[in-house]
Protein backbone atom coordinates (compact mmCIF):
# COMPACT_ATOMS: atom_id res chain seq x y z
CA UNK A 1 0.00 0.00 0.00
CA UNK A 2 2.82 2.28 0.27
CA UNK A 3 4.18 1.87 -3.43
CA UNK A 4 5.33 4.95 -4.89
CA UNK A 5 3.37 5.62 -7.77
CA UNK A 6 5.44 6.39 -11.08
CA UNK A 7 3.36 9.03 -13.26
CA UNK A 8 4.37 10.20 -16.66
CA UNK A 9 2.33 13.38 -18.40
CA UNK A 10 1.35 13.61 -21.43
CA UNK A 11 1.23 17.28 -23.10
CA UNK A 12 3.16 19.69 -20.78
CA UNK A 13 0.79 23.01 -21.16
CA UNK A 14 0.54 25.07 -18.50
CA UNK A 15 -1.85 23.01 -16.59
CA UNK A 16 0.35 20.14 -16.51
CA UNK A 17 3.35 22.55 -14.94
CA UNK A 18 0.64 23.19 -12.09
CA UNK A 19 -0.05 19.37 -11.91
CA UNK A 20 3.59 18.20 -11.90
CA UNK A 21 4.54 21.45 -8.79
CA UNK A 22 1.67 19.59 -6.71
CA UNK A 23 2.67 15.92 -7.64
CA UNK A 24 6.62 17.18 -5.99
CA UNK A 25 4.64 17.62 -2.60
CA UNK A 26 3.16 13.92 -2.73
CA UNK A 27 5.77 11.69 -0.64
CA UNK A 28 4.28 8.06 -2.43
CA UNK A 29 4.62 10.00 -6.21
CA UNK A 30 7.11 11.00 -8.54
CA UNK A 31 7.23 12.29 -11.98
CA UNK A 32 8.99 9.43 -13.44
CA UNK A 33 8.27 10.48 -17.36
CA UNK A 34 7.05 13.33 -19.02
CA UNK A 35 6.25 13.34 -23.06
CA UNK A 36 5.96 15.93 -25.97
CA UNK A 37 5.82 16.13 -30.10
CA UNK A 38 9.13 18.00 -29.47
CA UNK A 39 12.30 16.76 -28.12
CA UNK A 40 13.26 20.07 -26.26
CA UNK A 41 10.15 20.69 -24.74
CA UNK A 42 10.07 17.40 -22.98
CA UNK A 43 13.70 17.93 -21.94
CA UNK A 44 13.11 21.19 -20.44
CA UNK A 45 10.06 19.44 -18.58
CA UNK A 46 12.21 16.83 -17.65
CA UNK A 47 14.76 19.20 -15.85
CA UNK A 48 12.67 21.13 -14.54
CA UNK A 49 10.68 18.55 -12.34
CA UNK A 50 13.14 15.77 -12.37
CA UNK A 51 11.36 13.86 -14.30
CA UNK A 52 13.52 10.71 -15.02
CA UNK A 53 12.29 10.33 -18.56
CA UNK A 54 11.85 12.46 -21.16
CA UNK A 55 10.19 11.42 -24.76
CA UNK A 56 9.50 13.21 -28.07
CA UNK A 57 6.52 10.46 -28.94
CA UNK A 58 3.63 9.29 -27.18
CA UNK A 59 3.41 6.16 -28.79
CA UNK A 60 7.88 5.45 -27.09
CA UNK A 61 6.50 6.97 -23.86
CA UNK A 62 3.55 4.10 -23.26
CA UNK A 63 6.05 1.40 -23.82
CA UNK A 64 7.83 2.07 -21.14
CA UNK A 65 6.80 -0.55 -18.31
CA UNK A 66 7.63 1.25 -15.39
CA UNK A 67 4.95 4.07 -15.86
CA UNK A 68 1.91 3.42 -13.23
CA UNK A 69 -0.04 6.25 -14.09
CA UNK A 70 -0.69 8.88 -17.11
CA UNK A 71 -1.98 12.27 -16.78
CA UNK A 72 -2.92 13.96 -19.61
CA UNK A 73 -3.14 17.41 -20.44
CA UNK A 74 -3.37 17.65 -23.91
CA UNK A 75 -5.96 19.63 -25.58
CA UNK A 76 -9.37 18.81 -25.60
CA UNK A 77 -9.94 17.05 -28.85
CA UNK A 78 -6.98 15.23 -28.30
CA UNK A 79 -8.09 13.00 -24.90
CA UNK A 80 -10.17 10.71 -26.51
CA UNK A 81 -6.58 9.15 -28.93
CA UNK A 82 -4.21 10.12 -26.30
CA UNK A 83 -6.24 8.10 -23.67
CA UNK A 84 -7.23 4.63 -25.61
CA UNK A 85 -3.22 4.56 -26.71
CA UNK A 86 -2.25 4.46 -22.84
CA UNK A 87 -5.61 2.17 -21.83
CA UNK A 88 -4.07 -0.52 -25.06
CA UNK A 89 -0.83 -0.41 -23.32
CA UNK A 90 -2.53 -1.25 -20.14
CA UNK A 91 -1.84 2.25 -18.28
CA UNK A 92 -4.04 3.66 -16.00
CA UNK A 93 -5.28 7.38 -17.39
CA UNK A 94 -6.14 10.39 -15.56
CA UNK A 95 -7.42 12.41 -18.40
CA UNK A 96 -7.95 16.36 -17.45
CA UNK A 97 -11.16 17.89 -17.59
CA UNK A 98 -13.66 17.92 -20.31
CA UNK A 99 -12.88 13.89 -20.56
CA UNK A 100 -13.40 13.94 -24.12
CA UNK A 101 -15.01 15.95 -27.26
CA UNK A 102 -19.15 14.34 -26.52
CA UNK A 103 -20.54 12.07 -25.11
CA UNK A 104 -19.95 9.23 -27.62
CA UNK A 105 -15.88 9.87 -27.64
CA UNK A 106 -16.45 9.61 -23.81
CA UNK A 107 -18.44 6.37 -24.02
CA UNK A 108 -15.64 4.76 -25.91
CA UNK A 109 -13.07 5.58 -23.55
CA UNK A 110 -14.93 4.15 -20.97
CA UNK A 111 -15.80 1.28 -22.64
CA UNK A 112 -11.87 0.30 -23.58
CA UNK A 113 -11.06 0.61 -20.05
CA UNK A 114 -13.52 -1.51 -18.62
CA UNK A 115 -12.59 -4.45 -21.60
CA UNK A 116 -9.07 -3.49 -20.67
CA UNK A 117 -9.39 -3.73 -17.00
CA UNK A 118 -7.45 -0.85 -16.29
CA UNK A 119 -8.12 2.58 -14.09
CA UNK A 120 -9.64 5.62 -15.96
CA UNK A 121 -10.75 8.84 -14.61
CA UNK A 122 -10.99 12.27 -15.46
CA UNK A 123 -9.13 14.93 -13.38
CA UNK A 124 -11.92 17.31 -12.37
CA UNK A 125 -10.11 18.50 -9.57
CA UNK A 126 -12.38 20.85 -7.92
CA UNK A 127 -14.32 17.59 -6.97
CA UNK A 128 -11.55 16.58 -4.47
CA UNK A 129 -10.58 19.88 -2.89
CA UNK A 130 -11.66 19.88 0.72
CA UNK A 131 -13.76 22.87 0.50
CA UNK A 132 -15.72 21.64 -1.91
CA UNK A 133 -16.35 18.27 0.15
CA UNK A 134 -17.36 20.72 2.79
CA UNK A 135 -19.77 22.06 0.69
CA UNK A 136 -21.10 18.58 -0.83
CA UNK A 137 -21.71 17.40 2.82
CA UNK A 138 -24.00 20.37 3.72
CA UNK A 139 -26.05 19.61 0.74
CA UNK A 140 -26.12 16.13 1.84
CA UNK A 141 -26.76 16.55 5.62
CA UNK A 142 -29.16 20.02 5.02
CA UNK A 143 -27.94 21.35 8.47
CA UNK A 144 -29.74 24.59 6.59
CA UNK A 145 -32.50 23.11 5.04
CA UNK A 146 -32.38 22.23 1.25
CA UNK A 147 -30.61 24.04 -1.33
CA UNK A 148 -33.07 25.93 -3.72
CA UNK A 149 -30.97 27.88 -5.69
CA UNK A 150 -27.62 28.08 -7.15
CA UNK A 151 -25.74 30.70 -8.59
CA UNK A 152 -22.17 30.16 -10.02
CA UNK A 153 -19.73 31.74 -12.63
CA UNK A 154 -16.50 31.65 -14.21
CA UNK A 155 -15.39 34.35 -16.69
CA UNK A 156 -11.81 36.16 -17.34
CA UNK A 157 -11.05 38.50 -20.14
CA UNK A 158 -8.70 37.08 -23.21
CA UNK A 159 -7.80 39.24 -26.09
CA UNK A 160 -9.11 37.46 -28.87
CA UNK A 161 -5.78 35.75 -30.51
CA UNK A 162 -7.16 33.25 -33.47
CA UNK A 163 -3.89 31.00 -33.24
CA UNK A 164 -4.52 30.78 -29.48
CA UNK A 165 -5.32 26.82 -27.95
CA UNK A 166 -8.30 29.15 -25.98
CA UNK A 167 -9.85 30.40 -28.77
CA UNK A 168 -9.75 27.36 -31.15
CA UNK A 169 -12.79 25.67 -31.66
CA UNK A 170 -11.18 22.62 -33.50
CA UNK A 171 -9.62 22.25 -29.88
CA UNK A 172 -12.16 22.00 -28.21
CA UNK A 173 -11.49 26.26 -27.31
CA UNK A 174 -14.35 28.83 -26.43
CA UNK A 175 -16.11 29.58 -22.86
CA UNK A 176 -17.81 26.44 -22.81
CA UNK A 177 -15.97 23.39 -22.31
CA UNK A 178 -13.24 24.96 -21.03
CA UNK A 179 -14.57 26.80 -18.21
CA UNK A 180 -18.30 26.72 -18.42
CA UNK A 181 -17.56 22.79 -17.47
CA UNK A 182 -17.28 24.31 -13.52
CA UNK A 183 -20.58 25.90 -12.97
CA UNK A 184 -22.16 22.89 -15.01
CA UNK A 185 -20.17 20.53 -12.61
CA UNK A 186 -21.45 22.97 -9.29
CA UNK A 187 -24.82 22.25 -10.48
CA UNK A 188 -24.07 18.72 -10.82
CA UNK A 189 -22.92 17.50 -8.35
CA UNK A 190 -25.44 18.97 -5.72
CA UNK A 191 -28.77 19.38 -7.45
CA UNK A 192 -28.25 16.63 -9.82
CA UNK A 193 -29.54 16.40 -13.71
CA UNK A 194 -32.17 19.18 -14.53
CA UNK A 195 -35.20 18.40 -16.10
CA UNK A 196 -35.02 21.52 -18.43
CA UNK A 197 -32.39 24.09 -20.11
CA UNK A 198 -32.46 27.39 -21.09
CA UNK A 199 -29.21 28.68 -22.29
CA UNK A 200 -28.02 31.21 -25.18
CA UNK A 201 -24.69 32.32 -25.92
CA UNK A 202 -22.74 34.97 -27.87
CA UNK A 203 -19.42 34.27 -30.22
CA UNK A 204 -16.20 34.93 -31.50
CA UNK A 205 -15.96 35.34 -35.27
CA UNK A 206 -14.23 32.21 -35.80
CA UNK A 207 -17.27 30.08 -33.89
CA UNK A 208 -15.44 29.81 -30.78
CA UNK A 209 -18.04 30.97 -27.80
CA UNK A 210 -17.21 34.19 -26.39
CA UNK A 211 -19.82 33.33 -23.24
CA UNK A 212 -23.05 31.11 -22.52
CA UNK A 213 -25.33 31.40 -19.80
CA UNK A 214 -27.46 28.92 -18.81
CA UNK A 215 -30.56 27.84 -16.50
CA UNK A 216 -31.52 24.52 -15.08
CA UNK A 217 -34.35 23.96 -13.86
CA UNK A 218 -35.92 21.22 -11.22
CA UNK A 219 -38.43 20.36 -9.50
CA UNK A 220 -40.12 22.43 -7.06
CA UNK A 221 -38.97 25.76 -8.59
CA UNK A 222 -35.21 25.35 -7.48
CA UNK A 223 -33.07 26.77 -10.52
CA UNK A 224 -29.08 26.91 -10.99
CA UNK A 225 -28.42 30.42 -12.66
CA UNK A 226 -25.16 29.56 -14.23
CA UNK A 227 -22.56 31.44 -16.59
CA UNK A 228 -19.35 31.77 -18.51
CA UNK A 229 -16.83 34.01 -20.19
CA UNK A 230 -13.94 34.55 -21.93
CA UNK A 231 -14.71 38.62 -22.67
CA UNK A 232 -15.35 39.45 -19.43
CA UNK A 233 -13.97 38.94 -15.93
CA UNK A 234 -16.52 37.84 -13.50
CA UNK A 235 -16.52 36.87 -9.55
CA UNK A 236 -16.42 33.38 -10.15
CA UNK A 237 -18.27 32.13 -7.05
CA UNK A 238 -20.42 29.61 -6.12
CA UNK A 239 -23.30 30.60 -4.42
CA UNK A 240 -25.91 28.17 -2.49
CA UNK A 241 -29.13 29.32 -1.44
CA UNK A 242 -30.58 27.15 0.89
CA UNK A 243 -33.96 27.57 3.12
CA UNK A 244 -32.53 28.80 6.14
CA UNK A 245 -28.71 30.38 4.98
CA UNK A 246 -26.38 31.02 2.27
CA UNK A 247 -23.02 29.35 1.65
CA UNK A 248 -20.97 30.80 -0.89
CA UNK A 249 -17.75 29.80 -2.32
CA UNK A 250 -15.67 32.97 -2.19
CA UNK A 251 -12.92 33.70 -5.56
CA UNK A 252 -12.26 31.34 -7.19
CA UNK A 253 -14.52 28.75 -6.39
CA UNK A 254 -13.37 25.75 -8.43
CA UNK A 255 -9.73 25.86 -7.16
CA UNK A 256 -8.16 26.28 -3.56
CA UNK A 257 -10.49 28.68 -1.74
CA UNK A 258 -12.83 29.86 1.54
CA UNK A 259 -16.53 29.35 1.97
CA UNK A 260 -18.62 32.15 3.76
CA UNK A 261 -21.82 31.03 5.64
CA UNK A 262 -24.48 33.58 6.04
CA UNK A 263 -27.05 32.84 8.64
CA UNK A 264 -29.31 35.49 10.20
CA UNK A 265 -27.40 38.10 8.91
CA UNK A 266 -23.96 37.18 10.11
CA UNK A 267 -20.87 35.92 7.99
CA UNK A 268 -18.80 32.81 8.78
CA UNK A 269 -15.47 32.28 6.67
CA UNK A 270 -14.19 29.30 7.03
CA UNK A 271 -10.58 29.01 5.83
CA UNK A 272 -9.25 25.50 4.88
CA UNK A 273 -5.31 26.56 4.24
CA UNK A 274 -4.23 25.40 1.64
CA UNK A 275 -0.51 25.00 0.95
CA UNK A 276 -0.82 23.65 -2.67
CA UNK A 277 -1.99 24.51 -5.95
CA UNK A 278 -5.11 22.20 -5.35
CA UNK A 279 -3.82 19.16 -8.39
CA UNK A 280 -2.60 16.90 -5.60
CA UNK A 281 -5.90 15.66 -4.51
CA UNK A 282 -7.28 14.86 -7.18
CA UNK A 283 -3.66 12.54 -7.36
CA UNK A 284 -3.67 11.28 -3.82
CA UNK A 285 -6.73 9.90 -4.83
CA UNK A 286 -5.70 8.45 -8.10
CA UNK A 287 -2.45 6.99 -6.41
CA UNK A 288 -4.39 4.89 -3.92
CA UNK A 289 -7.08 3.50 -6.71
CA UNK A 290 -4.03 2.35 -7.93
CA UNK A 291 -2.97 0.52 -4.67
CA UNK A 292 -6.35 -0.75 -3.98
CA UNK A 293 -6.35 -2.31 -7.84
CA UNK A 294 -9.71 -0.30 -8.69
CA UNK A 295 -10.25 0.51 -11.95
CA UNK A 296 -13.13 3.60 -11.33
CA UNK A 297 -13.28 6.09 -8.57
CA UNK A 298 -15.66 6.24 -6.34
CA UNK A 299 -15.85 9.99 -6.13
CA UNK A 300 -15.56 10.83 -10.08
CA UNK A 301 -17.32 7.50 -11.31
CA UNK A 302 -18.00 6.86 -15.24
CA UNK A 303 -21.69 7.34 -14.64
CA UNK A 304 -20.83 11.17 -13.14
CA UNK A 305 -18.65 11.68 -16.41
CA UNK A 306 -21.09 10.89 -18.62
CA UNK A 307 -24.07 13.17 -16.99
CA UNK A 308 -21.38 15.57 -17.20
CA UNK A 309 -20.56 15.62 -21.19
CA UNK A 310 -24.38 15.09 -21.61
CA UNK A 311 -25.20 18.08 -20.12
CA UNK A 312 -22.60 19.98 -22.23
CA UNK A 313 -23.52 18.14 -24.83
CA UNK A 314 -27.12 19.56 -24.75
CA UNK A 315 -26.47 22.99 -23.76
CA UNK A 316 -24.01 22.91 -27.13
CA UNK A 317 -27.08 22.07 -28.81
CA UNK A 318 -29.25 24.73 -27.38
CA UNK A 319 -26.48 27.18 -28.71
CA UNK A 320 -26.03 25.77 -31.87
CA UNK A 321 -22.43 25.58 -31.41
CA UNK A 322 -20.51 22.55 -33.38
CA UNK A 323 -17.26 21.49 -32.92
Amino acid sequence: MSKTINWAIIGLGSIAHKFATDLLTIEDAQIYAVGSRNQAKADKFANKYNAIKAYDSYETLVKDTNIDAVYIATPHALHKENTLLCLEHGIPVLCEKPFAMNISQVNEMITMAKEKNVLLMEALWTYFLPHYQFVLDIVKHKPYGNLIKLEADFGFYRAFDNTARLFNKDLGGGSLLDIGIYPIFAALSTLGNPKDIIANASFFDNGADSSCHMTFIYDDSVTASLKSSLIQDTPTNATYYFEDATVKINDYFHSPSTVSIIKDGKETVKDFNYTTIGYNYEAIHFGNLIRKGQTESDIMTFEFSQHLITLLDKVRGLINLHY
